[in-house]
């Protein structure tokens, strides 16, 4: 069987912020245990240069519903960006996984050939077909956005490991 845009996108974006959900779980019993305020937590980095934890599930989530979008022709969840809790990012991340839940197979199936422009925050336009706005633009940043969480996380110290990381394959 081939594989489709669908099976390579939304089920994967699906696990992966269910994963990234978890690692807030836990990030958030690690913070309490040790009376860490939630708003330092959200503001710590790999490093100066680097967006911090908060900025970092915003831009896995916006990656997943932003793609989904454009592939699918929906329009993706709306954010003010303002989170300042671990509990309002998994909402956020909840959200999210709501709108991937409402897109069809047969709505991202076929899309590869797609022609979709994207114009950037700092105005720069680049345009794309379906296929390399996923496999050369969307996982890459969205696995990179949900690995530096993960490794902020990681490297104060809350327990997590890869299987937290990966989260649960869809049924």
């Amino acid at each position: 069987m081939p594989v489709s845009m669908y099976t390579v996108s939304i089920p994967v974006f699906m696990q992966h912020l269910n994963g990234l959900s978890g690692v807030l779980d836990k990030a958030q019993a690690w913070a309490a245990a040790r009376k860490v305020n939630e708003a330092d937590l959200l503001n710590m980095r790999l490093s100066p240069d680097m967006f911090a934890l908060v900025r970092q599930v915003r831009a896995a989530t916006d990656h997943a519903s932003n793609t989904a979008a454009r592939l699918s022709g929906k329009e993706p969840p709306k954010f003010a960006n303002d989170e300042t809790t671990i509990a309002q990012l998994k909402d956020r991340i909840g959200k999210t996984i709501e709108f991937l839940k409402s897109v069809k197979q047969s709505e991202i199936d076929g899309t590869e050939g797609k022609e979709i422009k994207i114009t950037f925050p700092n105005g720069n336009v680049r345009e794309f077909t379906g296929q390399s706005l996923l496999l050369g633009n969307a996982l890459p940043n969205f696995y990179f956005h949900a690995t530096t969480a993960y490794d902020i996380l990681r490297q104060i110290g809350v327990e997590i490991g890869k299987r937290d990381f990966m989260g649960s394959p869809p049924a």
